[in-house]
């Protein structure tokens, strides 16, 4: 049984950026990807700002090396799946036990609904192709194929907290010593169906959005894809990892569909239960990735828990969300990928649009973007709907 889960590499594409190091200049330079929509065809396209991956699906397939038929979380995952094995320096994928263990809640929905267009006028018209990829499991297959990985393949699906719990599945994996190599994170695209059923929760933001702030007004929808290739010791040791999965946990509090409950019962029980995992205390963290989505009951909730965790300690946070959007399924594992590099760098990320401190809570989020930090600690938070909460933390000790 292996003893250490390390991070290898990682890869990002987002609202803010079409790969990793576009999105840290992104950040660097206070440059959030909310904007009118593009590409999603809505009747909301000029109510609800989103940050949208800025290219067409023509332009993700060439990136892909793959048909412009696939979907665009297919895409979006392979682009972001690709860059993170690249990054890791590993090589030939076939030398190692690899799996791919990828979260989703979207799937290829955006095709279905095209399909739908034209189905609804003439129920013999719409392309089959459109629609035989619908599920999130066959997102996940399409890409694990490409990418050549054939011993393990899971699509984990538990809304907002879907990345990270792929991640926490992958560690467990590698500890059990069913694989050497996972490739874990998760990809979401904007759909019609996604955004209007946010719209019935009444949580939208028609500004960009401003988590943690005492006039916050909902989240921003947003869509990316985002992976760490996490490696065993025998393989860490054998490259210059970025740092180490020392913690994780998830928990859920059973309170409701979709809102935490009034005291971050299921946030707090998940950091504790991380930091145990760890090894450390709460004043060992050094920077906390905020699940932080901007609504009302979610920032409360979670600045709650962490008073009550952290208590006078409350270390540098921010939530990333208030650049890249709300991305669902992929949302933990953009914040994973950030916080991981984080890490490796140095660096930590400021919360946009931020204005007034909560009443209800004692600490503000950063609001700027700040280099040469010196961090051994850094948590990152995923706290889905029906209480489904996670927390991963990463550890630089070599």
């Amino acid at each position: 049984m292996s003893s250490g889960v390390w991070v290898a590499g990682g890869g990002v594409i987002s609202g803010i950026g079409m790969n990793l190091s576009e999105c840290i200049n992104s950040f660097e330079a206070m440059q959030p990807g909310m904007q009118e929509m593009e590409f999603l065809k809505s009747i909301h396209h000029d109510t609800y700002p989103v940050a949208e991956v800025k290219a067409s699906n023509d332009t993700l397939a060439s990136m892909a090396d793959e048909s412009i038929h696939w979907s665009r979380t297919a895409l979006l995952s392979k682009i972001a799946a690709k860059e993170a094995w690249q990054n890791s320096g590993l090589g030939d994928i076939s030398n190692y036990r690899v799996g791919f263990v990828s979260a989703s809640t979207v799937g290829g929905m955006d095709l279905t609904e095209h399909f739908m267009e034209e189905y609804l006028q003439d129920n013999s018209r719409g392309k089959l192709r459109n629609v035989i990829h619908h599920d999130c499991g066959s997102i996940t297959d399409l890409v694990a194929e490409s990418l050549g990985v054939q011993d393990f393949i899971s699509t984990i699906s538990t809304a907002c907290s879907s990345g990270a719990n792929a991640m926490m599945y992958a560690s467990r994996l590698i500890k059990n010593d069913m694989l050497d190599v996972v490739i874990a994170g998760g990809a979401d695209s904007l759909t019609r169906f996604t955004l209007n059923g946010f719209n019935t929760l009444m949580i939208l933001d028609t500004e960009p959005c401003k988590p943690f702030d005492e006039n916050r007004r909902g989240l921003n929808l947003g869509e990316g894809a985002a992976y760490l290739v996490l490696v065993s010791d025998k393989i860490a040791a054998e490259i210059d990892p970025w740092c180490r999965l020392s913690g994780y946990a998830n928990a859920n509090d059973a309170y409701h569909q979709t809102a935490s409950s009034s005291e971050g019962t299921g946030n707090y029980l998940a950091m504790n239960e991380a930091l145990q995992k760890a090894g450390i205390e709460a004043s060992d963290v050094d920077y906390i990735n905020l699940h932080g989505t901007g609504t009302a009951n979610n920032d409360s909730s979670e600045g709650k828990a962490i008073m009550k965790l952290f208590g006078n300690n409350i270390p540098p946070l921010s939530s990333t969300k208030s650049f890249t959007g709300h991305t669902l399924a992929a949302s933990g594992a953009l914040e994973a990928v950030f916080s991981a590099y984080a890490l490796k760098e140095g660096i930590l990320y400021p919360n946009a649009h931020f204005q007034t401190q909560m009443s209800e809570i004692s600490f503000s989020p950063l609001t700027e973007f700040l280099s040469n930090q010196d961090l051994q600690h850094v948590m990152s938070n995923s706290f889905g709907f029906g209480g489904n909460c996670s927390s991963l933390i990463f550890s630089k000790d070599f």
